[in-house]
């Protein structure tokens, strides 16, 4: 029978071996229990509502990340911001400018949302459905 262990992620919180992404995205939220942890459960909601296909995953000990043929974002929590960075940004076109954070790079674009920020629904779920197509774009056949 295997002993369930624990780990200590970057966040400070306990890991559960066993424990299902969404488990632990869940676990991120409830442990955040503040603004930042209601601001990631709604981007968790709008990136679901945007792609019901999209997988959940943890990585990098302690970082929710939303894929579908690729990374689409990740979820990071920040004393006082929540970032949502987007793994290939700067190649989607953004017409609301949502993008505010990590404008320097070649690949990534992130939105940082802060306390008492409102979020253009619409545009996010528009930005969230541009990265899963450009993922499925860029997808490469598999050889037989």
């Amino acid at each position: 029978m295997k002993k369930a262990t624990t780990a200590m992620n970057k966040g400070g919180s306990k890991e559960k071996e066993g424990d299902s992404p969404s488990q632990l995205i869940d676990a991120r939220i409830r442990e955040l229990g503040d603004w930042r942890g209601e601001t990631l459960a709604r981007v968790r909601n709008l990136i679901k509502q945007a792609d019901p296909e999209v997988v959940e995953e943890w990585k990098w000990r302690g970082v929710p990340v939303w894929e579908h043929a690729g990374i689409i974002c990740t979820g990071e929590t920040y004393k006082n911001a929540v970032k949502m960075t987007f793994a290939k940004g700067a190649s989607l076109e953004d017409p609301s400018g949502l993008f505010n954070s990590s404008l320097e790079g070649n690949t990534r674009r992130a939105i940082d949302f802060h306390e008492g920020d409102k979020i253009d629904e619409a545009a996010l779920k528009a930005l969230i459905r541009a990265a899963v197509a450009l993922n499925c774009s860029q997808k490469k056949p598999k050889s037989a």
